[in-house]
């Protein structure tokens, strides 16, 4: 899938010097996450309702 042109966006909440950041960009039927560190990296692809649960999902403290 070509995103040259997608719209990438943060949180309102990041600010810009960094950190655990990540990016999302609404696709053609999926919502694309990058690290907004390395713009260039790995793009996970996942369906909206994929997201929405993983965002809701707790996750165990190691």
């Amino acid at each position: 899938m070509d995103l040259t042109n997608a719209t990438w966006r943060k949180a309102s909440r990041s600010g810009e010097n960094g950190g655990n950041c990540v990016e999302l960009a609404d696709v053609a039927g999926a919502v694309a996450v990058r690290d907004s560190k390395d713009p260039n990296g790995p793009i996970l692809l996942l369906t909206s309702n994929a997201l929405r649960t993983a965002v809701h999902t707790p996750t165990p403290h190691l």
